[in-house]
């Protein structure tokens, strides 16, 4: 009788080997802290923590985390962070310049408008703001405003998330970044960040957004192409000391916005007039000469003052909040990877 209790013990205490488990449960354990590179390391879930340095760390403790709200940062997942702040940037800038958005498609688009009800070719800043109020009210200024958030959140979030990505693509095998690998990531940004503009597709039909794709590109994609280009440079130029202050990046963008506007203007508005229905213009070789013909050179600079006035806020909103979100996520990084370490050492 004990002969057989102790069988059924021996039984009952015998347990097969422990199997390692599968890859999908070991990245709901842990967390792996990536780094190196050179750029802001970023969160992502995986199998084990400390990569490169052979050792499995367990999280802080939940109460941990909530007192250092950073580290908390640091477990967001890098897209995540990276979209969330170009969305939210995006529709800001594009609320508070709304106005001033709204006027310079009046100036660039008035010529075409009125031809054959009037002798006049141009409509002036102050003549355009007293236009819209006049016919529409205050509530003119923000006319169709909500439309353009809508399609601003996910067009600012791919803009800002792929240029870092085509950054990546772009470096040489040393790891550097030359000015035109810049140049490049900066014009793939503005063309994957057209595409994701299907607005376009779902209102007006397909043959609608094909018809628009083309200039949409030439103007957005040189312009984001020198704006970044730039910006970069010029952050990359600042003191060390200097480069992690949001004031610098406000400076920087409003320099490198300025810049950007000043060589691709004439473009956006070729690309506005193209748009148009009824455009007697197709194509861009049609379009400089019949501006410039009808207009004067000035005519390829008409709405330069509201658009500059919008695009200095606007382009210095997105990439001061991008920027900063990065540096954020950077010292949260280092905060999260502190802690982990503190509370290894607590347990070893």
């Amino acid at each position: 009788m004990s002969h057989r209790r102790v069988d059924a013990a021996a039984c009952d205490s015998w347990r097969p080997p422990p199997t390692p488990p599968p890859p999908h449960a070991r990245r709901a354990l842990a967390l792996r802290v990536g780094g190196g590179g050179g750029g802001p390391a970023f969160a992502s879930l995986t199998g084990e923590v400390g990569e490169g340095k052979g050792k499995q760390q367990q999280l802080p403790a939940a109460g941990v985390l909530v007192r250092h709200p950073l580290a908390m940062l640091a477990l967001v997942p890098n897209a995540v962070a990276l979209f969330a702040a170009g969305a939210a940037a995006g529709a800001v800038a594009k609320t508070i310049t709304a106005p001033l958005d709204r006027v310079k498609l009046l100036m660039q688009t008035h010529s075409v408008r009125v031809v054959g009800e009037s002798t006049k070719k141009g409509i002036g800043f102050l003549e355009a703001i007293a236009e819209i109020g006049k016919e529409e009210g205050l509530k003119g200024y923000w006319k169709g405003n909500l439309p353009q958030v809508i399609r601003i959140v996910p067009y600012s979030a791919v803009q800002l998330f792929s240029y870092e990505v085509y950054k990546k693509f772009f470096r040489r095998k040393d790891g550097e970044l030359t000015v035109f690998g810049r140049l490049a990531a900066g014009a793939c940004a503005g063309m994957t960040s057209t595409l994701v503009a299907m607005n376009m597709l779902r209102d007006e039909g397909l043959a609608s957004f094909y018809g628009g794709l083309g200039p949409s590109l030439i103007g957005i994609a040189p312009y984001i192409a020198v704006n970044f280009c730039v910006f970069d440079l010029m952050k990359k130029s600042v003191p060390e000391k200097y480069k992690s202050r949001p004031e610098t990046s406000l400076a920087t963008a409003l320099l490198s916005a300025t810049f950007a506007t000043l060589m691709c203007y004439p473009l956006d508005t070729v690309r506005r007039q193209m748009q148009m229905k009824g455009s007697p213009y197709n194509t861009v070789l049609d379009a400089i000469p019949g501006i410039v013909e009808r207009d004067g050179l000035i005519g390829l600079y008409r709405g330069f003052v509201p658009n500059a006035l919008k695009n200095l806020p606007n382009s210095s909103i997105k990439l001061t909040a991008f920027d900063t979100v990065k540096t954020l996520i950077s010292t949260g990084q280092k905060e999260l990877e502190k802690l982990m370490q503190e509370n290894q050492e607590k347990m070893s």
